[in-house]
């Protein structure tokens, strides 16, 4: 299956499977699932990256668990839009697990997302610093794919 845009992302998924969303960094892959109806996304996990052959079986092993119909990977663009390496990286890591497994691919723009999520951790729920750093990329990533679900909530 080819990666797809998110406005074509939702002809694509089965009924009734959970997406899962990640946020893709250089030593972690925070994660977050939706529910079965696509509203709510909530963080899952954080993953500690080592090679992508030993990240794509965690992965798998989550989707097959979790009865994932389509991953939206957060699309870490730079502040004018343009793509960098960061998106490289990331669009790399689709390809490579499309050669592993068929599934479902969206990126979704994941500008501010950490920053958001920070001041959330920050203000609101008044985290210290050790305790953010263990849920900033899960929550990071439940950002991501709850901006997905009201894209595609938006197109129906």
């Amino acid at each position: 299956m080819p990666i797809l845009e998110l406005r074509h992302f939702a002809a694509a998924l089965e009924p009734g499977k959970r997406l899962m969303g990640l946020d893709i960094g250089s030593k972690t892959i925070g994660l977050a699932l939706s529910d079965v109806n696509r509203v709510i996304a909530s963080p899952l996990e954080t993953l500690w990256r080592e090679k992508f052959s030993k990240d794509a079986e965690k992965l798998e092993h989550l989707i097959d668990e979790h009865d994932i119909g389509g991953l939206v990977l957060g699309l870490p663009l730079n502040m004018d839009g343009s793509e960098g390496p960061r998106c490289q990286s990331s669009r790399q890591f689709a390809v490579n697990l499309l050669d592993r497994r068929d599934i479902a691919i969206a990126f979704q723009d994941e500008r501010l997302s950490t920053v958001a999520v920070e001041r959330i951790l920050i203000g609101e729920a008044d985290l210290t610093r050790k305790r953010r750093a263990q849920v900033v990329d899960r929550a990071a990533a439940a950002y991501i794919l709850q901006s997905a679900l009201d894209a595609l909530a938006m197109r129906t």
